[in-house]
């Protein structure tokens, strides 16, 4: 398991209401889209990040985290296994607070710089079913 339950609680209730969304776009087929939906739905903002930078749910997107120009709470990643590492990365370098890998992405090693970066980390879990549970 890759996000005990306190950290898990700490991620969606403490750290902040500002999500960027990394891989999500205006494709309403595919996951992201319906995550974003709902962390709207609970009070969170979200800000689309893909290289295509399109507006989502009402909230302008940027190709990059490094191109948003106002703080980020937590990074919510929805590439496959293979890039995240690198968002994560990116991620500690924004400032943000914590990494959400979504389900089915992992890596380790992203994973233990990230925690050595002072960062909340959650993996290989969904804020979408996770958040619902806390109310």
């Amino acid at each position: 398991m890759y996000g005990d339950e306190a950290t898990i609680r700490r991620v969606l209730t403490e750290l902040g209401d500002t999500w960027a969304v990394v891989g999500l776009s205006e494709n309403r087929n595919r996951a992201a889209y319906g995550v974003a939906q709902v962390l709207q739905r609970f009070g969170k903002r979200i800000v689309p990040v893909h290289p295509k930078a399109g507006t989502v749910h009402g909230e302008p997107g940027y190709a990059t985290l490094a191109d948003i120009p106002f703080d980020v709470d937590v990074v919510d990643v929805f590439v496959n296994s293979e890039l995240a590492g690198a968002v994560a990365d990116e991620a500690v370098a924004k400032g943000a607070r914590a990494v959400w890998f979504q389900l089915g992405v992992v890596d380790e090693a992203a994973r233990e710089r990230t925690l050595a970066a002072g960062l909340e980390m959650v993996m290989d879990r969904c804020p979408a079913i996770e958040i619902p549970r806390l109310r």
